[in-house]
């Protein structure tokens, strides 16, 4: 039985994981809170279950040969990587662009933390690392529909990735051999400043949107007010500095793993436009 387990099934990248899956003829099982608000696509099986909660998720992992597991900023649970290894034999973990964290050493994120607890549970393995979401763009969708994009350091070039790529790149790990143990950082194809890619996205949508560069201590005191974490805040704002100078890495990973390139930021924005207008 080569049942694949999606957790995250309704969300960015899993909706459309369960829907290449299903295209592709294959045995998926959807892991949702509810069932009758999921909207899978036909021929995918709900199972009802939280990660928040990890005896729930019992019945979902019988009969499951393989997981991807993405885990949605809840406090850690060990319980859920014991008992996908108690049922599965593989697990495909979308992480973060993280570093390898030995034993024994505190975690500085849950993702070095599950990625810990998944390389000491005997399970085959695969750790997706995308550095940063093209969606996560979104945040500016009202300044952008006033016309005006106020944020600090428009000259950070990220290399941020379309959604569907990471879907991509996960489905083929989960149906192909040869990637057990490894450590996948995907980017998009170029690197792309904070100010061009408004702009990018202005193009799309039809009209012309201006950037002005928000100073870095406004800036300080708006996002922290907006997500309530200083130290979150203080490390976006030294890694966007950092990208002003030193543009953020670009991987071939994709390219290498799909045999195509990976989709540019104009693409994106392109899909997108309906959500800017």
């Amino acid at each position: 039985m080569n049942r694949i387990l999606v957790t995250g099934a309704t969300g960015t990248i899993g909706r459309l994981v369960v829907a290449e899956l299903a295209d592709a003829g294959l045995d998926v099982r959807a892991l949702v809170r509810d069932p009758g608000a999921a909207a899978l696509p036909d021929g995918v099986e709900a199972a009802t279950g939280d990660l928040s909660d990890p005896e729930t998720l019992e019945p979902a992992l019988r009969g499951v040969h393989s997981v991807y597991l993405m885990w949605p900023g809840i406090p850690v649970q060990p319980r859920v990587v014991e008992l996908i290894a108690q049922h599965a034999e593989r697990v495909v973990y979308l992480s973060t662009d993280v570093s390898d964290l030995p034993d024994g050493e505190p975690a500085t994120s849950y993702h070095q933390e599950i990625e810990r607890q998944i390389r000491n549970s005997g399970l085959a393995w695969t750790f997706l690392r995308p550095i940063d979401f093209a969606t996560n763009t979104l945040g500016w969708a009202d300044q952008i529909r006033r016309g005006v994009v106020r944020w600090p350091h428009g000259g950070a070039a990220r290399s941020l990735i379309h959604e569907r790529d990471i879907a991509d790149v996960a489905v083929h790990v989960l149906t192909s051999a040869g990637h057990d143990g490894a450590k996948y950082v995907i980017t998009g194809p170029e690197s792309v400043t904070h100010a061009e890619q408004v702009r990018i996205i202005g193009e799309a949508i039809g009209r012309e949107v201006r950037w002005e560069d928000l100073p870095v201590q406004a800036a300080r005191e708006q996002l922290t007010a907006a997500w309530g974490n200083a130290a979150f805040v203080e490390a976006r704002l030294a890694a966007w500095g950092s990208f002003v100078d030193s543009p953020e890495r670009v991987t071939d990973t994709v390219s290498r793993l799909l045999g195509q390139p990976a989709r540019t930021f104009q693409s994106w924005a392109r899909d997108h436009a309906n959500d800017f207008r």
